[in-house]
Order: C-alpha cells, then structure tokens, then sequence
C-alpha cells in the first residue's frame, strides 16, 4: 500500500519524476561515461588453496592491485571474488543470504603459458582459463566455452583512497569538519556521508577516521563502484532479474534503460518499465536448446545490468539467412554496483532442473507453507471494525464461498502504532480471531517497519533506548514521515481527497534490521504477552518495507542513513525487506516454540526470500493490462526462486468491471498466493456484490482452487526439497522446445498443468500453444486429447499433460482444513505410450512435524501396461497416521473399452464407466487407503 497517486508528501518531487533513471544516477554516468579499465592478471602469482585459486589483478594506469578469488563449488557452480588487494577500509560484504559456506573443490593445474593458465578440477569435465592480458577467465566445458567474464573489458572497481589532513583542521564540536575538502564529517559515529563532485552530479563516497595523532588524521575517502561484464556463448534468451513490470524474456537495453534492481514503492508503476520495483532478485538465468546457465551477482546495492544479444532481433530480421547462421549467437550482460565487492557465481546447470537445484542450495529451499496460506485471501484497505470482519466472514458461508484469511490494514490500529487495535473499532481483537478460528480460518495484520515517534508510546521508547533505530549522518536517529500521523476514524468513507486536506504524516524512525540485536528484540514483540489482543493463530504481512519514506529521495531512505556496524544504508538497501522478513518470521516461529510453521506475507524481497514466506506485486491497476503483465512478472519471481508470490486480484487500484474481476478470480486462482485486495478508495468487491451470474463464475473458480490443493501442496513440497519453481515457464519443462523460448502468456503449475488464462475482454477463448510433438494433452473439463507441437484456439484455461497424475480434493467445504478431511480422486493422464507417473505428498499441514519426526505421507503412482500402482517412493517412508480415502480415479488415453477392472485388496469389483469419445475410464467406489499400497488393473 503506498501513498495515493494525488497526495505527494514529498515538497518539489511529484509523482512518477521522483524515480530516478540510469543518467541520473552519478556512478552509472560515470562509470559509462568513463574508458574501460585495463587490468592484467599476474599469473606467477597463482596460489592453489583449499578453496579454490588466488591472483592477483593490477590496473595498468593506477598499478592498483586486486585480488581473484576462484572457487568452483562441488554443487556444479563457480564462485568468482574481486576484492582490493591491500583496502584502507573493508568493504561491504552481503550476509545472511547464503544459507551455508559452500563446499569447494580443489583446482589443479592443467596448463600454463605466458598467456594464461588453465586449471580443472575433480570431473574434468569443466575447466578454468584465465589470460593474462587483457584479463579474462573463460569457463569451459570440454573444448567449448560456456562464459567468459571480462570479454568487453568492463572491469570496473572504485578503490577507497587514504588521505591525510594537518591538526589545524581539528575541532571541538561536531560540523568543523565540514571545512576538509570534499567531504562533510559526522560525529559521534564518525561514518560515510555525502560528498558533491562536479558541478551537478552528487556521488555519495565512504568516509572514515582511520588514524588520528597530535599532527594529522586520515580520512579514506572515495567513490567505490564495481562492474563486471559477462559473455554467454550460444545464449540468446536470459530470464529473471525481478522486480519489473515487464515481459520474461529479457529484453535488449541498448537504446533504453538498463534494468534496475533498487526496492522502491512505486504507486501504480508503469508498464513494460525496467524501473526497479518493490523487490531485488540479482540472478539470471539464460537458456538455450542446449545448456541453462546463471549469474547470481551478490550485491545488495544499486545496480543496473545492461543487455545486448548478438546478433540482436533487429540484425536477424535484416540480415540475410545465409550470413545470419555464420553468426554465432551470445548474449553480453554488464552488472554495475554502487558499492561492495564483486561477488558473484555462475551456475553451470546444464538442465534447468540442475539449474534450480544449485541456486536453492545457494540460498535456500522454497519454504513449505502452511495448507491455509494456499488457499482464498480476503483483504481490503480496510475492513472498518469487529462488524465489518464478521459480516465479510458471514458472507462467504452465507454464499457458499470457500476461504482461508481475512486481512486487517493499517487502520485496525491505534493511530498506526504497529502492534496496538483501535480501541473503538477492534476492542475485542482475541474474541475475533477466536470466532474465525472455530471456523478453521485466520487472521492476517499488517506490520510496516516505521514506528511512530510517540514518546509516550512504550515500544518507541525501548526501540529508542534500546539503539534500534537507523541513524542520520549526524548521529540522531533518523526521523522520515510514512503513515503515522495520518489520521481517520474507522468509517470506510473517508477518502483521499478528505485527509489530504486535514492530515499531515507525522514523524517516523525507522528499526534497523540489518542488526541481529534489533531482528532478536522485534521478534519478540510478536510473543502473546508482549502483543496484546493477539492469539496462536495470528499471522503477519510486511507491507512498506523497500523502505518507504514519503519524505526521502525517491521515496525511500537516504544513501547516507546508518546502520549497525557503521554501514551507510547505500550498501545494504535491497536487503531491508529481506531482513524485516526474516524477523518477522523469526517472531511466529519463537512465539509457537518452532512447532507451527508461521506464514508472513512481504511486498520488499531479496535473494533468499524463498525461505521465509510469500510476496506479491504489489499496488496494481484494475485494468487489463494489468492483469497481463502479472503472469510474466510472476514467472520472472518465480525462475528467480520467489516461488510462493501471487498479484493482487481485481487490481489494488481503482474499480474492475465484472468481466475484469472474473477473469482476474480465474487467473488468481491458478497462481500460488490467492489473494483479493483494494484500496479503500475503491468500491467495496466482496464476491457476491456484482450479481449472481458473477458470483457463481467467482464461486466456481474459488472452489477448483480448494479441490486442487492436494495437487498445489505436492508441487510445493516439491519445490521445498528440489529448488523447482511451482510455476514453470513452459522452457522449463521443455528445454529444447525453441517455440516455448518466448512465450509468458502461459504457464506449466508443476509438471502436469498448463494453463493460459483469459487476460483480453470479451474473448471466447484463448489461443495455447501445446508444447513437444511427442506430447499428448488432455483438457481438464472434456478430457479429449491433444497432439502437442501445435497452436489450438480453445475454450478453456487449462489443459493436463499425457504422462502425469493429478489429485484433487472430491465435495466441497468452507476452507482448507475441511477441504483436508475429504476423500480424493486420482487423475491419470497416460502418455502416447499408456504410462503416466506422480505422487502425492500429504502431512498435517501446519506444523515441522513432517521435518522433525517424518510425520507425511508420500505416495507414488505409476501406470504401465493397464496397471496403476500406488506405493511410498524408495526411501520415503514417513510415519504421519493418513485417514484420506482415494474414492475414484480416472485414466484418460484408454484406447479401448476394458473388459474388466480388478483392484487388490477390494473383493468386489468396482464399478467403472468408459467413455469412448474421449477414451476416459473412470473408477468409482474405491474407498482406498492413500497410505497403503494398491494396484488397480484394467483388461
């Protein structure tokens, strides 16, 4: 939720003109206004260790020295480090991403000339090269080379500087300093602040007291940049690099805007924009027929990354055929930093399943949700008081309505104090969360990271004493204005337009969350004593968190605010959200003892949010494009492992009309996190305010969402223990499927689902490419099967691939734990060979039982030769006490009617119906236990 498109808070920076673009920003201008650096690698000055290779690097017109770290890791990537050689200062180095020190192999020497030197290491199969002029490192695989780093000469690393100044320019008091020249100096923290260079561009440069003595002190000073440029050989299509409101496929940026990760809040963001959004991802993925590859640049400050593919689209539809071919395609991608180390690894794959797996092992498995947090979300800014939220609730019973969580924003608080419930509209906030838990349903608040500068408010003050609070370059906590002090009574009519004309936003301080001490302290108040009114089944959404700062330069925290440890915000801002995240959850899981998995909801990411919970795309737009953009931009989340991610149905902005909000509710309901949101600026949407023929096209959608969480729960689980994304780009699961390269209007949900919603008014139907000629599809509603390896215009938004299983829940309910309680039906959708395989993964989806004691139940079908068996994969046993019953199953590509059906351990036949037009055979009457073993047998 950000601040409304007509109320600007922000003297002299209205509207979208706030967001910078690359030419304003001075260490991108530099750096591409600048020559290229030239740098050798001194290759007499090799040292093999246990981790890898060292070198040393030098800079041929400044002699400064670097240092290479090299270190291929036994999980199938590469580690490169640059460093300076001898820094006057350490430099900033991202933590808490990484989920362990990965496991390096050992190099050896395989060749060394004059010119450079060639290492390998246990397989073989890979190798190093490192020339020595113009430096480069290649990374081959046999004789051919996959990436060379440095192959444009792009090397760019700002080094600090030491300078010395005489005694005369020491002073008692704290803005003497002011007078060195080309820096302003800060006590009692004595840290970085802003220094101006030139006449119109300001570069913000570390500052530090590193010696002081009766003569002379040194202050290191400097702009301290970093950049590096890669080649993918044979690559033409990248993906990632979220967050963007733009297509998959990368695109090329010469001509335009680089790409730009720098978490901002963006109010109804543009589309088909390279802005940075809400969240940071630094990795990309690149896939051709044959190979997938990764960069995970490890930089949590601004960075741009700019793309060139060669030959690029352009130079391919002009150039002739012939000529074209002796061309070989390769995509150049160039990453540039404000500040840090270059810290980067490449992840080899070869597969895309490969792919995944070593970037979750980098930094952490998708965390396996709670079943609830799968299901419906209901939400709005904001629901007014204890009536309100128990009529919404009614209403879905009422109209045979599934759903999960109800959701409070800012205002279910006392005067936007976080942790506090308006006394007068939420006077018994236990009492509601006691009468939605007798149903099986939640409660989600919001918990922004602002805290309301109130001297008489008790959790301001132990922030304030307890020096958790970020701090100005002065040294005094830093003050910003976010939603404290903005006031409104609980009534859903006040507008915009009201409390723009008699509200001001009042001060904030901001927690700093990059310090393990504050993280530990704010995941206390989350304990039931400490948080009053709330109870076990209470659940939390980080909104706000880039961070937001109405006040500050392009909404957010100044560069030259300080953190723990003396780090300037510069060098850490894309991890703010993350690390608010991460406390967050750390505070529901304290608050259960790490028996219940918590689920908490953030707008603000990084690398590694995967672990912690879900997010979503934050303030869009009821409109059509909108809807359209969200697919891509939820793909792009997802190969860049933000698995558990959805956008906001019916647009968070303005009004959607029916058909909008129905085709929104259809595509939602086919995205993992489901959740419905609006500004209250907006007309109430409840889902049975627009008529019954609405309603029921809501109810429908809704209801296939709750009958296909066992299926949706399996594919998660999956991605919890393979890195896999739950929704797959179609490239994904047809690597070398050239037709798939570009396609973002459709999308695999595991291995067994495609869908392709309706995102275009008053369509029919929809136009789907069916992938792999050797592919049979079935669609879900007729079951009538399609050859793939081509373009069919259908009626419908889903389709099932031959070869897999699908389980759904059978009958209806009021939420997922009912859902949970009933009997299954199995769908097997065989090959062009009559096999098919799947599993079902099952536990009792809320706590770490599954982890901790091997409570789940994981059962795998397998169907070859008319026999269907069901059994616990090798070395899968788990001990959870299943109750569920399989009670159908039904095989689609039954060539021929079945003369009879056997089941074991079922003495009387069961009934089963065969349909020759679209050769299904259904099974019915089962009554079969999903944790034991069975086979069933068609003749």
């Amino acid at each position: 939720m950000a601040n409304p498109p007509d109320l600007s808070f922000v003297p002299d920076d209205e509207g979208k003109d706030k967001f910078k673009k690359s030419h304003q920003v001075a260490f991108y201008k530099r750096r591409m206004q600048g020559p290229n650096c030239r740098h050798r690698a001194l290759l007499d000055s090799l040292v093999l260790t246990e981790k890898g290779a060292r070198f040393e690097l030098e800079e041929l017109a400044t002699q400064s020295k670097l240092l290479l770290l090299l270190s291929p890791c036994k999980s199938g990537m590469i580690r490169l480090l640059i460093d300076e050689l001898h820094p006057v200062k350490a430099r900033y180095r991202v933590k808490d991403v990484l989920v362990d020190e990965t496991q390096c192999e050992k190099l050896r020497l395989e060749e060394q000339t004059e010119e450079y030197v060639a290492l390998l290491w246990s397989t073989c199969q890979h190798r190093l090269r490192v020339w020595r002029f113009p430096f480069q490192v290649e990374i081959l695989c046999g004789d051919k080379v996959l990436v060379t780093l440095n192959s444009q000469g792009k090397l760019w690393f700002e080094t600090l500087q030491m300078q010395k100044y005489k005694d005369n320019l020491l002073f008692s008091g704290k803005t003497n300093l002011e007078s060195l020249p080309l820096c302003v100096f800060s006590e009692p923290r004595v840290t970085a602040v802003r220094s101006e260079v030139g006449a119109t561009f300001a570069a913000y440069f570390s500052i530090e007291i590193t010696q002081r003595c009766s003569s002379l002190f040194c202050v290191c000073a400097g702009p301290n940049s970093v950049g590096l440029d890669f080649c993918l050989h044979d690559i033409h299509h990248v993906f990632g690099l979220p967050e963007h409101a733009d297509h998959l496929r990368l695109r090329d940026t010469r001509g335009g805007e680089p790409y730009r990760l720098y978490n901002l809040d963006v109010f109804a963001y543009d589309l088909h924009s390279r802005l940075g959004l809400y969240g940071s991802v630094p990795l990309l993925v690149a896939h051709s027929p044959d190979r997938s590859l990764g960069i995970f640049w490890l930089n949590a400050s601004e960075t741009f990354v700019n793309i060139s593919h060669n030959p690029n689209d352009l130079q391919d539809e002009q150039t002739p055929p012939l000529k074209r071919r002796r061309v070989q395609p390769h995509t150049n991608v160039h990453w540039l930093s404000e500040s840090g180390v270059i810290d980067c690894m490449v992840l080899l794959g070869p597969s895309p399943q490969q792919l995944f797996t070593q970037y979750a092992q980098l930094t952490g498995f998708q965390t396996l949700p709670p079943v609830f947090a799968l299901g419906y979300h209901q939400s709005r800014w904001n629901y007014n008081d204890d009536t309100d939220v128990r009529q919404v609730d009614a209403g879905f019973d009422s109209h045979h309505i599934p759903y999960d969580v109800l959701w409070l924003d800012i205002e279910h608080t006392d005067g936007k104090r976080y942790f506090t419930w308006d006394p007068v509209c939420f006077p018994d906030p236990s009492g509601l969360q006691r009468h939605l838990e007798k149903k099986k349903r939640k409660l989600v608040v919001i918990s922004d990271p602002h805290i309301k500068v109130d001297p008489d408010w008790s959790i301001y003050c132990e922030a304030r004493d307890g020096g958790h609070f970020i701090r100005s370059r002065d040294g005094h906590v830093f003050e910003g204005t976010c939603w404290p002090g903005i006031t409104s009574p609980c009534s859903v009519q006040v507008l915009f337009t009201s409390f723009k004309s008699t509200s001001v936003p009042g001060p904030s301080s901001y927690l700093d969350f990059s310090s393990p001490h504050t993280r530990a302290w704010y995941s206390r108040l989350f304990s039931l004593d400490k948080y009053e009114g709330s109870t076990a089944t209470l659940h939390v959404w980080n909104d706000m968190n880039e961070p937001s700062v109405f006040s500050g330069p392009e909404q957010t925290m100044p560069k030259d605010a300080v953190h723990d440890g003396g780090w300037e915000h510069r060098e850490l801002h894309n991890l703010y959200g993350f690390y608010q995240h991460m406390a967050t959850v750390d505070g529901l899981m304290t608050r259960s003892g790490g028996f219940e998995r918590p689920f908490v909801l953030s707008r603000s990411f990084f690398a590694g949010s995967q672990r912690l919970g879900a997010v979503w795309t934050g303030d869009n737009v009821a409109t059509w494009e909108y809807l359209k953009i969200s697919l891509p931009m939820l793909l792009s989340l997802s190969v860049a492992g933000i698995m558990f991610c959805g956008a906001d149905v019916g647009g968070f902005v303005q009004d959607p009309d029916p058909e909008l909000l129905v085709r929104w509710y259809q595509a939602g309901s086919l995205q993992p996190f489901f959740r419905g949101h609006s500004e209250r600026q907006t007309k109430r949407r409840e889902p049975w305010l627009f008529g019954e023929e609405v309603t029921a096209a809501i109810r429908t959608a809704i209801q296939h969402r709750y009958c296909l969480l066992p299926y949706w729960y399996t594919v998660f689980h999956q991605s919890h223990t393979s890195g896999m994304p739950v929704l797959r780009p179609l490239w994904v699961e047809f690597p070398e499927d050239t037709t798939t390269f570009d396609l973002d209007n459709q999308y695999m949900i595991g291995g067994a689902l495609l869908v392709c919603p309706v995102t275009d008014p008053g369509a029919g139907d929809v136009s789907v490419l069916l992938p792999g000629p050797d592919q049979v599809w079935y669609d879900v509603q007729s079951a009538v099967a399609h050859s793939g390896g081509r373009t069919l215009n259908l009626p419908v938004t889903l389709e099932t691939r031959g070869g897999t299983v699908v389980c759904r829940s059978e009958g209806s309910g009021s939420c997922s734990w009912e859902y949970q309680q009933l009997p299954l039906s199995v769908t097997v959708a065989s090959d062009t060979q009559g096999s098919a395989d799947g599993e079902l993964y099952l536990d009792d989806g809320w706590s770490f039982r599954y982890r901790d004691e091997k409570a789940f139940c994981r059962r795998r079908f397998t169907l070859h030769s008319g026999r269907l068996l069901c059994g616990s994969p090798v070395g899968e046993e788990g001990t959870f006490d299943c109750s569920r019953v399989i009670q159908s199953v039904t095989i689609l590509g039954v060539k021929d009617k079945p003369s009879s059906v056997s089941v074991t351990g079922v003495k009387k036949p069961p009934p089963f119906k065969y349909e020759g037009t679209c050769c299904r055979l259904t099974i019915t009457n089962l009554g079969l236990s999903v944790a034991e073993d069975w086979k069933i047998k068609y003749h």
